[in-house]
């Protein structure tokens, strides 16, 4: 399998020295910032920094020359750190989250689940990418536990008194984050040919969500308490430079879109994701099937006038292929469904295909899931 080489942000086994960052090398990882200050490279003091901050605010020129510096580097054999002997942390300040919904399948298979008979989508949907903000303060990185959040859900049969409560239907949602690099300026949208001007790399997320708590508050605003309490993301940030092999047009893209959504060069990314609980895998999404591409996202998330910063987070909303052993949630498992007890590990992998013909392996995102206080 070959090397997508992402970056990263680790301290030693235990919190042992000061943040710094690495890129991952197979199963050890190069600390980059003494090879730059030896190397005097001109980004050092980025690449010497605790977190990936500075590197994502320096810009795309930069970005492309310190991934050839890396490849270099690498290619040197620098002495590595195994991964047993280091502690991931958050890689990057998340400045703003947003979630979109772009998978049709997942779409199509919630309202039949929760709107048996209605149409499956919204007249907006095929129109824009939807989405919804969440919160930027409670997204962790990989491996940190899922404590089961609490919140009203409804009450049985035709009460309408709801009671506080543990969720009692604690899922998983299989996506890939888009990590931006740099920001734009405010009442300027940005165009879909902009996106590898501004979003750095991408990394996969798991938005847990509790499903009881989510369908007694959607309406009529949407996602709340029942999103919030926790977004887990890989602690490696794979650049967009290393995805050269697996970009792939989008649905959208034979669309009737509103002309700042009709893209100039392909962004759809033919990923293959794994999502395993305890062990045991029980669902393969592939996001090629995805109908928006990131370039889409943002291009929808600016088209008002947002702006973007350093550390945005914006996700692809759940993945799910048109199979039953392809969905990214446990919603649509149907009769199959068994939503996640206490003492569950969910992870969730991905691959994508290299220049060469092989596989690059995008890293991992892990969550157990622990009791409420």
């Amino acid at each position: 399998m070959s090397e997508c080489y992402p970056y990263g942000v680790a301290v030693g086994r235990g919190g042992d020295g000061p943040p710094r960052v690495v890129v991952r090398v197979g199963d050890q990882a190069l600390d980059v910032g003494p090879v730059a200050t030896e190397m005097s490279h001109p980004l050092a003091a980025e690449l010497s920094a605790p977190t990936l901050d500075p590197l994502l605010a320096a810009g795309p020129d930069a970005w492309r020359d310190v991934r050839r510096s890396v490849l270099d580097w690498i290619a040197d054999e620098p002495p590595l750190t195994w991964l047993d002997d280091l502690d991931l942390l958050l890689p990057f300040t998340v400045a703003d989250y947003v979630d979109f919904y772009t998978s049709e399948n997942h779409a199509v298979n919630v309202a039949g689940i929760l709107r048996p008979g209605r149409p499956g989508l919204q007249p907006n949907w095929r129109h824009q990418p939807i989405g919804y903000h969440g919160r930027a303060g409670t997204v962790v990185v990989s491996g940190t536990p899922v404590v089961r959040p609490s919140g009203h859900v409804a009450g049985p049969g035709d009460d309408d008194r709801p009671s506080y409560q543990p969720t009692a239907a604690l899922d998983v949602e299989v996506e890939v984050g888009y990590v931006v690099g740099t920001g734009s300026t405010l009442g300027k949208p940005v165009p879909v040919s902009g996106f590898e001007d501004h979003v750095f790399g991408l990394l996969l997320l798991n938005d847990w969500s509790a499903r009881d708590i989510q369908m007694w508050e959607t309406v009529p605003l949407g996602p709340f308490l029942g999103k919030s309490f926790q977004t887990s993301v890989s602690p490696w940030v794979v650049p967009l430079d290393a995805l050269a092999a697996a970009r792939v047009p989008v649905p959208a893209a034979g669309s009737d879109l509103s002309p700042y959504l009709v893209e100039t060069e392909p962004w759809g990314l033919d990923l293959d994701l794994e999502l395993s609980i305890n062990g045991e895998v029980v669902s393969r999404p592939p996001y090629r099937t995805m109908h928006f591409s990131p370039a889409q996202m943002m291009a929808h998330l600016t088209a008002n006038g947002a702006t973007l910063r350093t550390g945005d987070l914006f996700a692809s909303g759940t993945v799910s292929g048109p199979d039953r052993d392809q969905v990214g949630s446990l919603l649509e498992r149907w009769r199959n469904q068994r939503y996640l007890a206490d003492g569950d590990e969910v992870v969730i992998t991905a691959t994508a295909p290299a220049t060469d013909g092989s596989r690059l392996d995008l890293g991992s995102v892990s969550g157990r899931v622990v009791t409420q206080r």
